[in-house]
């Protein structure tokens, strides 16, 4: 187990903003987790949770305990077309997709290249072109920080929604997240109706992908929208797409006819944040270190030598900004703490 007191955390965010924090833990397995739970249990001090910090922005110093998991493994087992594909909370989640893929077990493909570990993406229920990783999350298996007792969560109980879950309100920081198991097929039934994939297969003459193809264009559709945080640091998309109702829908569309936009069930539309944020004309903008990507409105970057603060900053404008002009409040995705 590692425990070390006043730790910098540089290499544990995808923005680059150098934040402490007064004392770090990581555990490497079960039993470590619940040796952190017995700390946690008698600790008065702050709790963060933290993954790979793919999806974070630290405003400044972290006065208390930051936790980590770093159980990695990847282990399948098959019943029929069916696979349950159970991993440590510490490994990439990209890893898994990739390893998934290799062996023909399916239902990943459009999550390939989503940055962070297994754990966090049961925390957030992490999404992209159409697919949500509650689609695929069989179980859910962590330590319970207040008796130290391992527990089987099913999907079912972990109230998934929208980059949402349980874990992220009613029970944050009660558990300490070991392994996420998930399920797939042995058939491929690929998802190509979302966004650009199909037009970005058709570049390819690619018409019936296979799941290595559509995971490659995947990857390219994402690298070419999505800086690279070893040059520009950053946390992926800042922003939820906003939902809105059938009424206020019909009058935002009657305003911007050209407004893309994608009808979530009958009464409840979902409308690009990017193409809002663009419209105020803050894509390419920046204000002080911070900038909003020019490739991608949904993106804020550390230009460097951003502190939190400044990142807050531009998310606040641009925030006031989309509200303003289309009476649309934006959330952030990214966790601000």
């Amino acid at each position: 187990m590692v425990d070390k007191r006043n730790y910098c955390l540089l290499a544990h965010n995808t923005f680059g903003i150098s934040a402490r924090c007064n004392r770090f833990l990581e555990y490497e397995s079960i039993a470590e987790a619940q040796a952190i739970a017995h700390i946690l249990n008698i600790s008065t001090e702050p709790l963060l949770l933290l993954g790979a910090g793919s999806n974070l922005l630290l405003k400044a110093d972290f006065q208390g305990i930051v936790v980590h998991s770093a159980i990695k493994g990847i282990a399948a087992t098959t019943n029929g077309d069916e696979v349950i594909v159970r991993c440590g909370s510490g490994e990439l989640f990209d890893d898994v997709v990739s390893f998934c893929v290799k062996h023909g077990y399916h239902g990943a493909e459009n999550l390939s290249l989503i940055p962070g570990e297994v754990g966090a993406s049961a925390v957030q229920n992490i999404g992209a072109y159409g697919s949500e990783v509650k689609d695929i999350i069989d179980s859910v298996e962590a330590v319970n920080c207040n008796t130290g007792e391992v527990v089987t969560i099913a999907c079912a109980d972990c109230g998934y929604s929208y980059r949402n879950s349980k874990f992220k309100h009613e029970w944050k920081n009660h558990f300490l997240i070991t392994h996420v198991s998930y399920r797939f097929s042995k058939i491929f039934q690929p998802h190509l109706d979302y966004g650009n994939i199909r037009l970005a297969l058709a570049k390819n003459n690619i018409i019936n992908p296979s799941a290595e193809e559509l995971r490659q264009t995947i990857i390219t559709i994402r690298r070419e929208k999505l800086p690279d945080p070893k040059v520009l640091g950053n946390a992926g998309s800042f922003f939820m797409n906003p939902l809105v109702d059938k009424h206020f829908f019909k009058r935002l569309l009657a305003l911007y006819p050209a407004m893309p936009f994608y009808k979530v069930e009958e009464a409840v539309y979902k409308i690009p944040a990017a193409w809002l944020i663009e419209q105020c004309g803050w894509k390419g903008r920046s204000l002080g270190p911070a900038c909003v990507y020019e490739k991608q409105a949904l993106v804020l970057v550390n230009l460097g030598g951003a502190k939190g603060s400044d990142i807050v900053a531009l998310c606040n404008a641009i925030v006031n900004d989309v509200e303003r002009k289309f009476g649309i409040v934006i959330h952030p995705e990214v966790n601000i703490v």
